[in-house]
């Protein structure tokens, strides 16, 4: 297994002013030591933040603007402390593989795993785990490292693809998990 990890959204707009009482910021310090410990095993760090134009197709439905290109905004949350070594992606919409270059970066780095966390789970969580496997990489969502708006929303999507037909080729673990048979492959 030669994985990358890819947390998605967990952006400054996201999470202006970071309070503790949201389900999107009780996974902040644990994404955090993930990626620390990632980083010790050289294993890439790819945060996907959408990044969007003004008057993006996107905000004509119930979405308030956001994320704009070239603000703050757009950037992962100090919280997570990005290195130099991690890559930020910019994306236009849910998935971090759609209208991007991700498959072809992952493929330059022999990559052939990935394990996706961030917000929501629901929405781009899940749309970036779907495109992975559609691009032929076996995909992991990281449970303990993504939330929704609501933590019934976020068990509800996770046990729905616990037990998938994809089943190993995608898969719902916890960072432990992962680390573990990380470990175990290497």
């Amino acid at each position: 297994m030669n994985p990358a990890v890819i947390i998605v959204d967990m952006l400054e707009d996201n999470y202006n002013g970071i309070r503790t009482d949201r389900e999107e910021d009780k996974i902040i310090p644990h994404v955090r030591a993930f990626l620390r410990e990632c980083r010790k095993l050289s294993i890439p760090v790819i945060f996907a933040c959408d990044s969007f134009l003004p008057d993006d197709f996107i905000f004509r439905g119930r979405m308030k603007p956001h994320a704009i290109r070239g603000t703050k905004g757009t950037h992962p949350i100090s919280d997570l402390k990005p290195q130099k070594s991690d890559i930020i992606l910019e994306k236009r919409r849910f998935s971090a593989f759609f209208k991007t270059d991700l498959d072809q970066t992952l493929r330059t780095m022999a990559i052939d795993t990935v394990a996706v966390g961030g917000i929501n789970t629901h929405f781009c969580v899940l749309a970036t785990a779907f495109d992975a496997v559609c691009h032929d990489f076996h995909t992991i969502i990281l449970e303990n490292l993504s939330a929704a708006y609501k933590k019934k929303i976020h068990q509800s999507f996770i046990e729905a693809y616990r037990y998938s037909a994809l089943f190993p080729i995608f898969r719902v673990m916890t960072s432990q998990e992962f680390l573990d048979d990380f470990m175990k492959k290497k």
